[in-house]
This record gives C-alpha cells, sequence and structure tokens, in this order.
C-alpha cells in the first residue's frame, strides 16, 4: 500500500544494511510516520511487545525476520540450533494469543535445518523470512478477491446507495505486510468502483481504529466515519451497517475467533439484527490443535496503564493523559472470543467457507483433522 504516493510494507530488509531489519513504527501513526531499525532479536522482541508492530499477520512476519536476526546472533554460540532454538522461544513469549507468531518462528527454525554450516542456516533464515512476507501479502489480496463478490452481491441490493461496512480494531494492512485482512475485500470494492462507506470502532484501550485504520482508509481514499465502539449495536438497529467484517488473531479449527476484545458484542449485535459477520484471516492464523475457543485459546493480559492513559495530539506535541480514577484498579484483557455459531463466514486466501469443523475442512482438508 501507498504512503505519501510511496509502496511501504509492514516489515522488509533494508538494502543498505545485511544486519537490520525496518518496520513502521505503529505507536506514532497517525501523527509521525517513522521507519524503527530492528538490530537484535531482543530489538524485535520489544517492538512486538511494545505494539511498534500488532496484528497476527504483521506479528508473525516481524517475528520471521526476528528469526533471521536470531540466526546471526546464533553464530556467536558453539550449539548453533541449541542457541536459534532459545533465541526463538523469547521471541513466541512476547504476545500469547497470535498464532502466527509461534508459527512463523518454528516455521524458520525447520527451514534452517536444511543448511550444513552457521553462514548457510544464516541465509536460509533470511530467506524464509522474507517468504513469510511475501505470502502474507499475497494470501491477503487473495482474501479481497474472494470478499469482493460478497460486497458486490450485497451492493446490487442498495440500487447504488453507499454500502456500509463496520470494522473493529485494525486488521489493515498494518496489521499485515501488505492489503489486511478485513480491509482486503473493502480495499478490492474501492477500487472496483464500489461506493463503500466504513464504520471505524475506535477501538479502546489503544485506539487501533481510530489511529490506524481511520489513517489506512485516508490514505486510500475511502470513505470512513470513526465511532465510539459502543456505537456498532445503534447503527445495526437502525439500518446503517450492511456487513461487519473483522480480523482475527487466532482461529480454531472449529471456527472459534479470538480478536481484539469487543469483537464477541459486536458479533452479537450483528447476530440480534440479521446482519451477515465475516471473519478474514489467511492461513497462517488457523490453529490446527484447538478445538474449543473460549476454553483453549490463551487471552493477553496487558497493563493497565494502556487503560488508564491515552495518548493524543496537544499543541503539536504527542501528550499522554490519564484518564481514570487514580486510585482505582484497573483490568486490560486484549483479545475475547466469538463462538463459530455467531459467524457468518470466514474469508479465506482459499475461498469463503462455513465457520465449522466441516466447512474449514473442505478448503483445508489436508490441515485439520
Amino acid at each position: 500500500m501507498k504512503v505519501n504516493g510511496k509502496d511501504y510494507r509492514t516489515v522488509w530488509f533494508p538494502e543498505d544494511d545485511t544486519r537490520a531489519v525496518a518496520i513502521i513504527d505503529q505507536r506514532k501513526l497517525p501523527f509521525a510516520f517513522d521507519i524503527l531499525l530492528l538490530r537484535s532479536v531482543d530489538d524485535a522482541c520489544a517492538a512486538i511487545q511494545d505494539m511498534a508492530v500488532r496484528g497476527a499477520g504483521c506479528i508473525g512476519a516481524t517475528a520471521a525476520h526476528g528469526m533471521y536476526l536470531a540466526a546471526l546472533e546464533a553464530c556467536e554460540s558453539r550449539d548453533y540450533h541449541a542457541a536459534l532454538v532459545r533465541l526463538g522461544e523469547k521471541l513466541k513469549a512476547t504476545r500469547p494469543t497470535a498464532v502466527n507468531l509461534q508459527w512463523a518462528v518454528d516455521r524458520v527454525v525447520k527451514a534452517t535445518r536444511n543448511g550444513r554450516m552457521p553462514t548457510e542456516k544464516v541465509s536460509i533464515a533470511r530467506a524464509e523470512a522474507a517468504t513469510i512476507a511475501d505470502e502474507d501479502a499475497a494470501w491477503c489480496r487473495r482474501i479481497g478477491e474472494h470478499g469482493l463478490p460478497l460486497i458486490e452481491a450485497i451492493s446490487r441490493k442498495k440500487n447504488g446507495a453507499p454500502f456500509n461496512i463496520l470494522t473493529h480494531c485494525n486488521a489493515g494492512w498494518l496489521a499485515f505486510t501488505d492489503w489486511g485482512s478485513a480491509t482486503a475485500p473493502i480495499y478490492a470494492a474501492h477500487r472496483a468502483g464500489i461506493p463503500v462507506h466504513v464504520w471505524v470502532d475506535e477501538t479502546r484501550p489503544r485506539n487501533q481504529g481510530a489511529r490506524l485504520t481511520a489513517w489506512e482508509l485516508a490514505n486510500e481514499g475511502v470513505p470512513h466515519t470513526v465511532i465510539v465502539d459502543n456505537a456498532g449495536g445503534h447503527l445495526m438497529q437502525h439500518g446503517m451497517v450492511d456487513l461487519v467484517i473483522t480480523g482475527t488473531d487466532r482461529t480454531t479449527y472449529t471456527g472459534d475467533v479470538a480478536n481484539k476484545i469487543g469483537t464477541y458484542l459486536k458479533a452479537l449485535a450483528a447476530k440480534d439484527n440479521g446482519i451477515p459477520f465475516y471473519v478474514a484471516l489467511p492461513s497462517s492464523t488457523f490453529d490446527w490443535e484447538i478445538r474449543d475457543g473460549v476454553r483453549e485459546i490463551p487471552i493477553e493480559e496487558r497493563g493497565g496503564e494502556e487503560v488508564r492513559v491515552v495518548e493524543g495530539l496537544a499543541e503539536a506535541e504527542v501528550r499522554a493523559v490519564d484518564i481514570a480514577n487514580p486510585g482505582s484498579p484497573v483490568a486490560n484483557y486484549a483479545f475475547d472470543v466469538t463462538p463459530a455459531r455467531l459467524v457468518t463466514g470466514l474469508i479465506t486466501e482459499r475461498g469463503i467457507c462455513a465457520a465449522s469443523e466441516e466447512g474449514i475442512a473442505v478448503l483445508f482438508p489436508r490441515e485439520t483433522r
């Protein structure tokens, strides 16, 4: 996708520095567009933990690139493979919910087994990280292609009136390497000339919708409106939402969906108002080991300061402001799980399927049990 007319991905290898990884520092958006260079596994861990990068696909791609840095660091150890695995476990520990993280780390470790000497393993790690990033972008583009007919079919019934999509959190290109999952069909529809409009949940506590999704859509020229998180039900009741599309950080092979906290409530409201609720995801976001998402998916609990403090632009300076009662305890559950029964369908790079073990198995027969 483009930023100020220039093509960018969220993570890449800089051409002029073979011992670094470049990322877009998402903590600064939309107030500043900064590139951050990662030069160690600790840097990569901090970027993921502190949410300089976030979103399932982007976390996975950053972890894969972090494993290239791990491959370089492992050269200093007597036991190369043991050091690489240890550094990989360090990356895995940064965020517990997004399954792409462990998937990417394990994939790079496995690929390096094909090399003999440490230098060869480093080259393999670099190539595998680049492949993971390329695949992520390609899969998201295909998600857009498969989701476009869905939007076209519903839009035709509106006789030219704007087609209203509600989304939650940021599942755009910033959350992947390019295109995004939930936004890919939106971008495809916009480029096809469909008059699409997006309701953008602000997404407390970190405001990824208001800050990131809105910034993305503005760059692409997609009409959109930022709303408070709890406005979605009201809009649905009054016929102002035609379709809900969200992303996911982990989806079970039975169709349960873990996504940013508040997604479950959007699904409930959509069900009550007869509005289609779709989840867009590449296959790397499936967890092929977990059946019951509500009971088995680990839900990350983040620090209370994210709830207590809000950042904003004041007098040309980004400032943090306390908004909660200083003496009150704070809970900060980062994700919730939407049961498969509330999901109309899953939009993947292989097509659209029912959110069920049987439906997923049609598209992914080798992966499912």
